[in-house]
């Protein structure tokens, strides 16, 4: 199974950017899907983004336009570029790894807090 540790949250104003890293390890990276979802004070985890080991991305459609996923397979990574920050988007934040054909995220990262001050 594969490990996933994020880094990067942190706090910032609103305006302005963060970039959280997703490190996997102990399994065959290209084989999952890998996700972003958070989790606010009080309300359900959500979905923010994804992306394909091809490269295709989804998006939640309040980060549209402002977050962007990427991944370098050859470094076991994914990251989140998250420019805009708006005082809605702090929440902890998580990566997730799910196999292709799966509708489940299996492993999870322990993840990492993101605070955007207004």
């Amino acid at each position: 199974q594969v490990q996933l540790v994020e880094s990067g949250g942190g706090l910032v104003q609103a305006g302005g950017s963060l970039r959280l890293s997703c490190a996997a390890s102990g399994g065959t990276f290209s084989t999952y899907i890998i996700g972003w979802l958070r989790q606010a004070p009080g309300k359900e985890r959500e979905f923010v983004a994804s992306i394909y080991s091809s490269g295709f991305t989804n998006y939640q459609d309040a980060v549209k336009g402002r977050f962007t996923i990427s991944r370098d397979n050859a470094r076991n990574t994914v990251y989140l570029q998250m420019n805009i920050l708006k005082p809605e988007d702090t929440a902890v934040y998580y990566c997730a790894a799910r196999r292709v054909g799966t509708s489940d995220y299996e492993n999870w990262g322990q993840g990492t807090q993101v605070t955007v001050s207004s």
